[in-house]
């Protein structure tokens, strides 16, 4: 899988088939405010939200090695409670297609932020400084989660 092209284009195209209306499978958040969490969450992997890390340093290389395995994030994973607290997120923007732009938004930032600054590594608050190609795993990971959440990818 060509991780890029999935942030850039498929993401998007599975995004299409998401009503507003549509209830997940699993957790509590609706449609809207999980593609705004998702461009939540790319905002901190170009430095524009930034979190302290969460978790015991010692704990990193655990994380990390999910990170670069082939294993999904499991069902109602939870992000650092220091990141999004106990409560669904809000939701900021007046309706999902306006919702789905930001997100692209995002993700166009991703690109550019890394283009022009290679040597970055952003800190995860859970997997600690990252890459541009542990991000692009990260946000692929990530995405496919909230797609497989709303049964739009199996």
């Amino acid at each position: 899988m060509n991780k890029s092209q999935f942030l850039k284009i498929d993401l998007f195209n599975h995004l299409q088939r998401l009503s507003e209306h549509k209830k997940p499978v699993w957790g509590k958040m609706n449609a809207r405010q999980m593609v705004e969490h998702l461009a939540f969450f790319i905002d901190i992997s170009t430095e524009k939200t930034i979190f302290p890390l969460s978790v015991p340093e010692s704990d990193l290389p655990k994380y990390k090695a999910f990170l670069m395995s082939e294993k999904q994030f499991r069902e109602n994973t939870k992000a650092p409670s220091n990141v999004l607290g106990e409560e669904t997120v809000p939701i900021l923007y007046p309706d999902l297609q306006t919702s789905i732009l930001v997100l692209q938004s995002s993700v166009n930032q991703f690109f550019s932020f890394f283009k022009d600054n290679p040597e970055k590594n952003p800190l995860h608050p859970a997997f600690g400084h990252l890459n541009f190609d542990e991000w692009l795993i990260l946000h692929y990971k990530h995405a496919t989660h909230h797609l497989r959440q709303f049964e739009l990818i199996a």
